[in-house]
Order: C-alpha cells, then structure tokens, then sequence
C-alpha cells in the first residue's frame, strides 16, 4: 500500500484550553484548511485507555454497566484508562482487567492499537488478549459501582454483536482485531 501524505491538511492558527478535570481536557483551535478555509476544531483529549479480550476455554468474559453518555447499560470488553500518562500499557491492561472482571492474566499479548472516535478525541486504545485467566480481588473505581461481570461462549460473544445488544464500537473493532490474528496465525 502507498504511504500516507505526511503533510498536514489543516494548520493550527491558535488553541484554547476549554475545559478539565482529572480523566479529559477540552480544547477549541482556530484552524487553517489546505484549501484556505477558515475554521474551528473542538478536541477532547485523554490518556491511552486498554481493551482487553479475556478468552479462555472457548468463553469471553464481558462486563455490563451503566454508561451515563448514552442513558443505557452497556455490554462491552473490560477497558479504560487511568488518570495518568502510562508508560507500559500491559500494565494499564492488566490493572483494569482485575479492577473490572477480578483476574489476572498468565498471558497478556498486544494486538495492536487503535484510535477512539478521532473525529473528536484524540485518544488511544491498546488492545490486548487475555489468556490463562485466574481469580483476583475485584477492585472497581467508584464509576463502576454497578458493573457486572459475564462470561459467555464466542458463539454467544458474536451473536450479541450481530444482533446489536453490543453496540460498543472499541469491543467490535479489538474483536476484528483478535480475529485477524488469530486467522493469521495459522499462516504463520
């Protein structure tokens, strides 16, 4: 495949910090378009966060709790961030897997990294599989008062993506991830 430009398409004229707090900061930029068109952009920013595909024995574990964006509970792949730049995202992984689902994982690999919603926030999302799982303490943030933990067949797994009970766009796009690995590692 051919590389991509690395000429910008839009120049930066000024930026202004809108907005904080400990997990996100809002800034609005007055922009310059290639074509001469003026503009504005507004970017949430955030540290990396981490996905986590934990998979063992042919099942997925999964959590569910109350998103306050949507109005809803979702159902969606153990993930999130800490308030902090990390340095090591395995250890952001492996914390929020135990902080969610109570596990610790004997096998933790990278599948890659993806980009959350950049059409708005510039944050990125480690994807990892989980394998080997035991139990550990549970230790969810004050956020997560309400979460549950599920485990469910990958049959299961993929039907409730299909039929729309999962709606979580970062769950879809590491399970394609995990897939195309997996695919590959017969290939290999």
């Amino acid at each position: 495949m051919k590389s991509l430009p690395a000429v910008p398409a839009i120049t930066t004229l000024s930026s202004r910090e809108i907005y904080r707090n400990r997990w996100m900061r809002l800034h609005e930029d007055a922009i310059l378009r290639s074509n001469g068109e003026k503009g504005i952009y507004g970017v949430v920013e955030k540290h990396d966060a981490a996905i986590i595909l934990p998979i063992e024995d042919g099942r997925v574990w999964l959590v569910e709790q109350y998103r306050y964006t949507i109005g809803q509970r979702a159902l969606e792949l153990p993930q999130g961030g800490w308030e902090m730049e990390i340095e090591h995202p395995e250890e952001l992984a492996r914390g929020e897997l135990r902080e969610e689902t109570g596990m610790d994982a004997a096998g933790m690999r990278n599948l890659g990294m993806l980009w959350i919603a950049y059409g708005f926030t510039r944050q990125k999302q480690h994807v990892f599989l989980a394998t080997g799982l035991t139990p550990a303490e549970k230790t969810p943030d004050a956020e997560e008062h309400d979460l549950t933990v599920h485990s469910v067949t990958v049959e299961e797994f993929e039907q409730l993506m299909l039929d729309g009970t999962i709606r979580d766009g970062c769950t879809v796009a590491a399970w394609g991830l995990y897939r195309m690995w997996k695919a590959r590692q017969g290939a290999a």
